[in-house]
Order: C-alpha cells, then structure tokens, then sequence
C-alpha cells in the first residue's frame, strides 16, 4: 500500500475494535462506531477506504446500516466486510445480498485476515487508479 489508508470499524464490541486496531493499527488509520447510525454518520463525514461491521448491534444490525451505505451516493462505494461470530450460510448470503464484498466469521487467524484486509485495500486502490486513467484519457479523446 502507497498510502495509509483508512478504515472504519463499526462493532458495539470493544474487544473487536481493539484487536483488529492492533492488527491494522499501524498501516492504517483506524476509525471506530459503537452503533449503526453513528458508523453512517462518521463514513458520511470521514470517506473510509474499507468498512469493518458486526451484524450483530442493538437498535440497527449490520445488515440495515450496509443497505443504508449503499442505498447513498457518498458512501455506495466503500467496500464493507462483515466481520462477525455468526457463521450460518444464510447470515453470510444475507450479509453478501446486503451489498459486502466478504463475510469473515470470527474468531478470524490474525494473518489471514490482515492479508485479505490488504488485498482489499490494494484492489480498491487499483481500481481506483484505473477509473482516472479512464477519465484522463476520456477527457483527451475529447480535445481531439
């Protein structure tokens, strides 16, 4: 990674937090929420590189708060991985079908799911290289 980037963890556990702060602590900024409408808000206010989100949270679950990122034009493009001790197929169809781009049961091994946190970050980053590389060449062919 070229930058450090930021992520957002929205978990009402702060054993969650703390661990994968010290996980990713380092190489990213880590942001945090305890509650669905508080992750919404801050991911409105701070443009994250990647959402971190339980389903399991009073009052709004996971699954209501990714529908709501992604129903927005500012945040329908962070990519959000659910990290969470449900592990049924259908909490995971559910979670994919909300709008995530993976489902991570914990207790998750430390060195896989940082790589695949990495791997995240590096496709986002590509993908976004490649959008304004597009863009440029775009805005050339229309001068010419």
């Amino acid at each position: 990674m070229t930058r450090k980037h930021t992520i957002l963890i929205i978990d009402d556990t702060m054993t969650t937090i703390e661990l994968i702060h010290s996980l990713l602590g380092e190489e990213c900024n880590i942001l945090f929420a305890t509650s669905g409408p508080e992750g919404i808000d801050l991911a409105l206010k701070c443009n994250p590189d990647l959402i971190l989100l339980d389903v399991m949270m009073p009052g709004m679950d996971g699954y209501e708060v990714c529908r709501e990122l992604k129903k927005n034009a500012l945040t329908m493009a962070i990519p959000v991985i659910f990290i969470t001790v449900l592990d049924h197929q259908d909490e995971e169809e559910a979670g994919l079908e909300a709008g995530a781009i993976d489902y991570i049961t914990k207790p998750f091994h430390n060195a896989s799911f940082k790589a695949k946190i990495h791997n995240y970050l590096t496709l986002k980053e590509l993908l976004a290289k490649n959008k304004s590389q597009i863009i440029s060449l775009d805005f050339e062919n229309d001068w010419f």
